[in-house]
C-alpha cells in the first residue's frame, strides 16, 4: 500500500502549485486499497481538471499500478 500512496503523492504534487499541502491517507483491506487525496482548496481544480479528466487519468494510472500488488484501488479527492 505504501507504494500506491507514494505514487499518488508524486502525481498530485507534480500537478499543484502548493505541493507541501498535498496529503494522502489510505486504508487497506484484503483485496482493496482506499486512498484519499487532500490538496489546497485553490489547487482542487488542477487535480480534478475539466470535466474530471485529470482525476480520471490519475485513477487509471493508480489502477494500472495496483495490478502489481494484486489489489483494487479506489482514489477519492476530498474537499
Amino acid at each position: 500500500m505504501r507504494r500506491l500512496e507514494n505514487l499518488l503523492l508524486f502525481l498530485a504534487r507534480s500537478l499543484v502549485d502548493e505541493p507541501d499541502k498535498v496529503e494522502v491517507s489510505g486504508r487497506e483491506t484484503d483485496s482493496r486499497v482506499d486512498l484519499t487525496l487532500r490538496v489546497a482548496s485553490k489547487d482542487m481544480g488542477k487535480v480534478i481538471g475539466r470535466h474530471g479528466r485529470i482525476v480520471k487519468a490519475i485513477r487509471a494510472v493508480m489502477k494500472a499500478a495496483s495490478v502489481k500488488v494484486n489489489k483494487r484501488v479506489n482514489v477519492e479527492v476530498e474537499d
